[in-house]
């Protein structure tokens, strides 16, 4: 909506309740709050709201369906119980860049059961000793911590994934067995029809040669 722009969505503005994603990044929020953003966006799937100076997500509204949040780069220093309540279908939560110090910040997120993905990378929490290992423990929901597992696997990004699914459909194409066997017919009927040339070639030349003797 431009950089410029206040987090106002007024009606006339994108109060449509068909939006499933909404992306706000660098605007102004309302005094550190969400301003315009009601509960008429309910099929809202994903929200980004990055460098948009939020302090607080008091005035987030019900938002049953949202699976991904964006919130990277913003003030915020806790007040996290609020997802639960109004998302409570989130998957995916990125609150890197944020103010969040200790693990009874986080501790609000436990409710987040379907929470999968969390992202605190260049907040001071970070900087706990035996950070990842708390957290994991902390939400043994979660699968992924700054983009990586427990195992230190990195998380797979959707889009490769469809595009590796639809490589081995095109080798699958390839590779089918009826296009190989037909190549090995015409090999095979062609190496026939040769023999019978070959046959036909040297019985003209033993002719040929027996006329030129005679």
């Amino acid at each position: 909506l431009g950089e410029a722009m206040d987090i106002k969505l007024t009606s006339g503005l994108m109060s449509s309740p068909k939006v499933t994603e909404l992306v706000l990044d660098n605007c102004r929020s309302s005094n550190g709050e969400i301003e315009g953003l009601n509960d008429s966006f309910k099929e809202l799937e994903f929200l980004s709201m990055a460098s948009v100076e939020l302090t607080s997500l008091a005035k987030l509204p019900m938002l049953s369906k949202l699976r991904k949040l964006e919130l990277s780069d913003n003030i915020i220093s806790g007040g996290l119980e609020v997802l639960a309540e109004r998302c409570p279908n989130l998957t995916y939560l990125n609150l890197s860049g944020n103010k969040i110090k200790d693990l009874g910040t986080v501790e609000a997120l436990q409710n987040l059961k379907n929470l999968k993905s969390l992202d605190l990378f260049n907040c001071e929490i970070t900087n706990l000793e035996d950070y990842r290992d708390s957290i994991f423990e902390l939400l043994q929901q979660i699968t992924y911590l700054d983009g990586f597992d427990q195992e230190d696997n990195e998380a797979p990004d959707s889009e490769d994934d469809e595009g590796d699914e639809d490589d081995d459909n095109e080798d699958e194409g390839e590779a089918g067995p009826p296009g190989e066997y037909e190549e090995e017919d015409d090999e095979d009927d062609g190496g026939s029809d040769l023999g019978e040339g070959e046959e036909e070639e040297e019985v003209g030349l033993s002719y040929l040669m027996k006329e030129g003797i005679q």
